[in-house]
């Protein structure tokens, strides 16, 4: 029985699994501690209609849409009244829409393979909201998506007030094969208070925290690419969108306008 409870703890030390280490070490953050625009080393924007039929226009490089004041990232979405039609003129060639907002993106300036990725954010709030902090493949081999893999941190729908998301996406497991892995969890206080959303991907697993507690753990199922992408290195993406697919499956409120979503800090370490 001792020989036996020897190589049961002598297999038990050779395979435990390397996702038992501790990422500990601080390699990239953004605290906001520097008032106006968003630090261009640091990020860059998604512009247009980008995705999943939703109604805000994303700008770039628009204090109205994001800014950093008082060490806290403003993402705000907005009505186009909210916005004096002379500077819409003035600043943008493009048709006016009826929202705006933001996308910051660390793509082509950042990106990470195993790490664990850490943002204390408070979200925006009504019906039509959809906001969002999530990691897409850098696709170096142009599979696109959903072939090159997405992790969502978090994500949130306004019409769901009390609840937040987290997701995970691939070829093999996907919303529109309706295999996702898509997990809910209700939190206190969710949008008065800011929470800290948190994703910790290794080689063999993905495991998601809320406010430091874990929620899920995803396993890697096979060596496959097209169920397991996240061994390439991924990009940051923190998002406020209006209506669409999912956002705007109840419509959107007009009255809620403008509405913040605010993020204290990011930090990634390895």
């Amino acid at each position: 029985m001792k020989i036996h409870l020897f190589y049961f703890l002598c297999l038990q030390a050779f395979s435990w699994p390397l996702y038992a280490q501790e990422y500990n070490q601080l390699v990239w953050s953004d605290e906001f501690n520097s008032d106006g625009l968003p630090a261009s080393e640091k990020w860059g924007y998604e512009q247009g209609y980008v995705r999943n039929g939703e109604k805000q226009l994303y700008v770039a490089n628009n204090l109205h849409n994001a800014r950093v004041k008082d060490g806290i990232l403003i993402i705000e979405a907005r009505k186009l009244e909210s916005i004096e039609t002379s500077l819409w003129d003035e600043l943008f060639d493009s048709p006016k829409p009826m929202y705006t907002s933001a996308s910051l993106t660390t793509r082509n300036l950042h990106s990470w393979t195993n790490a664990k990725i850490e943002v204390r954010a408070k979200l925006p709030h009504g019906i039509g909201v959809w906001p969002a902090i999530w990691l897409l493949g850098v696709d170096k081999q142009g599979k696109g998506w959903p072939a090159k893999g997405e992790i969502d941190m978090m994500e949130y729908v306004g019409y769901q007030k009390d609840k937040v998301h987290i997701a995970l996406h691939t070829k093999m497991r996907n919303h529109q094969n309706k295999k996702a892995v898509n997990k809910g969890f209700k939190l206190k206080n969710l949008l008065s208070e800011y929470h800290i959303y948190t994703v910790e991907k290794y080689s063999n697993v993905i495991k998601f925290f809320i406010d430091d507690k874990l929620v899920f753990s995803y396993e890697k199922e096979d060596d496959n690419t097209e169920s397991w992408p996240f061994d390439e290195p991924m990009y940051l993406i923190i998002n406020l969108a209006i209506g669409g697919s999912w956002g705007g499956k109840h419509g959107i409120d007009d009255s809620i306008f403008p509405q913040q979503f605010l993020i204290d800090y990011v930090r990634v370490y390895q």
